[in-house]
C-alpha cells in the first residue's frame, strides 16, 4: 500500500498556513506543521484531527522551528527525509510584514529579506534534492500582491517579495521536466492578523479568506501531471485599482 503523500506547510500555526494545513490534510497528505510557537501548531494539530473520520486521520508533525535558524532547518528536512524518505508538497508560507522603504533601519531590512526570502531559499536548497530523487513534488511559494507591484510606503517588503517571485520563476523554468511543479501564489490583503497588524485598509469580509489560498493550491494540484502553473495573482474586489 502506497504511503500517504508528505506535505509540510510553514507558517501553519494561524493565517494562511493554517487553512493550508487543515485542507491539505483533509486532501490525504501527512502535514508536517513548521511554526516558532508548538503551543499554537498544537491547537492546529488538534483540530486538524477532530475534523478527520478515524480511517483518514494521519497524525500531524509538529515541528517548532524558526525558520530563519538555517542549521535547524537542514536538521528539519534531515530528519523529515529519514522518517519518511520522501517530501511531496511544499506550502513555502511563512513570513513577516512590516510597513516602511527607506525609513525602516537596516537591520529592519534585513530582517525582513532574511525572513521572507532568504529563509525559503534555504528550504528550498534543502527539500528540492529529495524530490528530485522521486522525479515529482509541488512547490507552492506564497508571495504577495507585492511581490508583483511596489507600493508605497511598503518597499522593504515588496522587496522581499520580489526576490521569492523571481526565485520561484526560476524554478518552475528548471524543474518542471523534472517533475516538479512550482507556482508562486500573489494574493493582496489576506484576511489574517498579520494583515490586520500590518495596517491592511479593508475589513476582514472584504479581504482574500485564507481558504481561498487552500482553494487555489487544490486547483493547481487537481490539473493534469504534465500541466505547471507559474504563479497566481489574487486581489479582493475592492483592492482593485
Amino acid at each position: 500500500m502506497e504511503p500517504h503523500p508528505v506535505a509540510i506547510i510553514t507558517g501553519a500555526s494561524q493565517g494562511i498556513g493554517k487553512a493550508c494545513a487543515i485542507g491539505i490534510s483533509q486532501a490525504g497528505y501527512r502535514p508536517v506543521l513548521v511554526a516558532r510557537t508548538e503551543s499554537k501548531l498544537r491547537a492546529v494539530a488538534n483540530e486538524i484531527e477532530a475534523r478527520l473520520t478515524t480511517g483518514e486521520i494521519q497524525k500531524p508533525i509538529v515541528y517548532p522551528l524558526d525558520v530563519t535558524d538555517y542549521a535547524k532547518v537542514q536538521q528539519f528536512v534531515a530528519e523529515i527525509d529519514n522518517q519518511f524518505g520522501r517530501v511531496d508538497l511544499l506550502v513555502n508560507n511563512a513570513g513577516i510584514l512590516r510597513r516602511g522603504t527607506l525609513d525602516v533601519s537596516v537591520s529592519d531590512f534585513e530582517q525582513i529579506i532574511k525572513t521572507n526570502l532568504v529563509s525559503p531559499f534555504v528550504l528550498l536548497k534543502e527539500l528540492v534534492p529529495l524530490m528530485k530523487k522521486r522525479g515529482k513534488g509541488h512547490i507552492f511559494n506564497i508571495a504577495s500582491r507585492g511581490g508583483k507591484t511596489g507600493f508605497a510606503g511598503e518597499g522593504a517588503y515588496d522587496a522581499s517579495k520580489f526576490g521569492i517571485v523571481g526565485l520561484s520563476e526560476s524554478l518552475y523554468r528548471e524543474l518542471a521536466r523534472e517533475g516538479i511543479s512550482v507556482t508562486a501564489i500573489c494574493p493582496g490583503w489576506v484576511n489574517t492578523e498579520m494583515a490586520q497588524q500590518g495596517g491592511a485598509t479593508l475589513s476582514g469580509e472584504e479581504m482574500i479568506q485564507p481558504e481561498d489560498i487552500l482553494k487555489t493550491i487544490q486547483w493547481v494540484l487537481e490539473l493534469a501531471p504534465n500541466t505547471c502553473v507559474r504563479e497566481v495573482v489574487i486581489e479582493p474586489t475592492r483592492s482593485i485599482v
